[in-house]
């Protein structure tokens, strides 16, 4: 049933929080946008300000060994980008995206309440401790580990379900149908890229001196306050916001269409696709309600084409034994992806080294400048700011000369963009093993090795080109990862396509913990690479790993890369063959 339009004041596809129609006037646009921009900037200082510096926190406070760290950040950040997926679906299905904000937004201040109170009362850590070699120090109990673990997956929890559907709902505010509104639409996206970073800036700088100077108690805090202000921002739009109407999870179409497939994985296919089953065929309730924009057969992937075979002996029909041909073809767009989507994942592995080993690195150096002593974790500030210098030295640079140099109107294409993301993580990592062998050496000169407690006389700003690098790298691969993933995804899947671009995020850090735990173990106590004390460790060679990993990815990537057609142009294409085949038919 559509809506009435009253000369162009109501939106024929948006609802008030009420479930009435909604005026263009009085709902949506930069207003509520703002709200919607105001809540993740505090997500951002939250998540990123408990994750830069929980290392150091792990290590110093709770008395954990540098390799177990290390897994307890990148853990917590895998699982937060992971639940991405859990929350976009939650969204798309059951509860839509206001509701999915406002709830996850309240469990994650729960977690982070719990993470401050746990830094308040003495019991929930073990006993103040200096680690050098007179001092054994005791690790956290297991009760404390339980109310810290608690706290920090919440936390995740709560991140994972509020970032899947903060840039749906804000890009909901506009109409895409009116050209000044989708003009607007754009600028969201940009200034919500903006204000990702201001949050980021804030937690690495502001937020990491208070946790290293006042204490974790009133870092943490303001970390809780922060959510809690967001969160009631968002709650104050309320009755501006335009609410759209769920549209289901594109991620059971997938499941559907390989269920029905491998019911009929014994059928023969028919030689001439038109006996398959499309959506001019369907019954009313067998599809999705939204239109969908019908797609010619491809050749690639036809075990899937038995999802759309017409079984006489099945009397009802519905998406879990028939699909139609163009849902089948969304899913054969979403597997070409998959290689793309798999070859990306070791770029995050490099980038989580850069808030867990990175920070690690920087607490044995001098990290003074004049009086001031910069916080281990702070030295992330040069990561964050790479990632705002090359965006526009790429939009003023980079990007014309490749339109000149590749004919390409659009600059280097996401595929590209994505490819010197990777090879700037591969000179990060080789840049980081050069760095760590020179501060090992330090160390050994000054006859520090034995001692982890003692500042190497070697500035830490030698570390400043890795994270120049991996800054850089993720300038190139987050927003050639997003372009690819929104552009390549089919019309009806775009509320997952945030999703499948985050689960290479989540991926990226649980393959660092794998790699981490395995190295360690292997290594053994005799010759270990990643002790707790690093100034007798060898973690040059877990970057040289890491280099060499990622060396053979590109490889794999570049394979890929180029075997990849673009949906335009494979469509393009299938249509131009469907037509001359149905023109000699006639």
């Amino acid at each position: 049933m559509s809506l009435p339009v009253t000369q162009g004041k109501t939106l024929p596809d948006a609802w008030d929080y009420r479930g009435k129609p909604t005026e263009r006037s009085k709902s949506g646009g930069w207003t509520s946008a703002a709200m919607i921009l105001g809540g993740e900037a505090c997500e951002r200082l939250t998540t990123l300000g408990i994750a830069v510096n929980l290392v150091t926190y792990l290590t110093e406070t709770m008395h954990l060994g540098n390799a177990t760290a290390a897994n307890t950040v990148t853990n917590f950040l895998g699982t937060s980008f992971m639940l991405c997926l859990l929350g976009g679906f939650i969204a798309d299905t059951f509860l839509g995206r206001y509701l999915t904000i406002a709830i996850f937004a309240t469990v994650q201040a729960t977690g982070v309440t719990i993470l401050t109170i746990s830094t308040i009362i003495p019991s929930l850590r073990p006993p103040k401790c200096t680690r050098d070699n007179a001092t054994t120090c005791t690790p956290a109990s297991g009760i404390q580990l339980i109310i810290l673990y608690l706290a920090l997956y919440l936390t995740a929890l709560g991140t994972g379900g509020l970032k899947s559907s903060v840039s749906g709902f804000g890009s909901d505010q506009f109409d895409e149908s009116d050209p000044e509104e989708k003009s607007q639409m754009t600028n969201f996206f940009n200034w919500f890229f903006f204000f990702i970073n201001i949050g980021s800036l804030g937690s690495v700088t502001v937020l990491v001196y208070i946790q290293d100077n006042l204490g974790r108690e009133w870092g943490y805090g303001i970390c809780a306050c922060a959510i809690v202000i967001g969160l009631v921002v968002f709650l104050s739009g309320t009755k501006r916001y335009r609410f759209k109407k769920l549209v289901g999870s594109p991620l059971t179409q997938i499941g559907a269409v390989f269920v029905v497939a491998w019911k009929k994985r014994h059928l023969d296919l028919p030689f001439d696709s038109s006996l398959l089953f499309e959506i001019d065929d369907a019954v009313e309730g067998l599809n999705n309600k939204k239109k969908k924009q019908k797609l010619p057969h491809s050749k690639q992937f036809r075990f899937l084409d038995r999802a759309a075979i017409k079984d006489p002996s099945v009397p009802e029909a519905n998406k879990w034994n028939l699909a139609t041909l163009t849902d089948v073809e969304e899913v054969k767009l979403v597997v070409r992806m998959l290689p793309i989507w798999a070859t990306t994942i070791i770029f995050w592995t490099v980038y989580a080294q850069m808030t867990t080993f990175s920070v690690s690195q920087a607490t044995t150096m001098d990290r003074h400048i004049g009086t001031f002593q910069i916080p281990p974790a702070s030295l992330t500030v040069f990561f964050v700011g790479s990632i705002l210098l090359t965006v526009p030295i790429y939009d003023k640079i980079i990007a014309p000369i490749a339109r000149k140099v590749l004919k390409n109107p659009q600059g280097l294409t996401p595929l590209q963009r994505i490819g010197v993301g990777l090879v700037l993580s591969i000179i990060a990592m080789i840049a980081a093993a050069l760095t760590e062998i020179k501060r090992l050496r330090s160390a050994s000169s000054h006859g520090l090795t034995n001692d982890p407690s003692a500042q190497i006389p070697m500035s830490v700003f030698w570390l400043i080109p890795q994270f120049l690098l991996v800054g850089a790298g993720e300038a190139f691969t987050y927003i050639g990862q997003l372009d690819f993933f929104l552009r390549e995804c089919p019309k009806g899947m775009k509320t997952m396509s945030t999703g499948f671009f985050l689960s290479t995020l989540s991926l990226g850090f649980f393959v660092s913990s794998v790699l981490v735990t395995i190295v360690h173990k292997v290594t053994g106590t005799k010759h270990p690479w990643l002790p707790d004390n690093l100034n007798q460790g060898r973690l040059y060679d877990f970057y040289w790993l890491l280099a060499i990993l990622s060396c053979l990815n590109l490889v794999i990537y570049l394979v890929f890369a180029r075997w990849y057609v673009y949906k335009d142009k494979r469509l393009a294409d299938e249509g131009i063959e469907l037509e001359e085949a149905e023109a000699t038919f006639h």
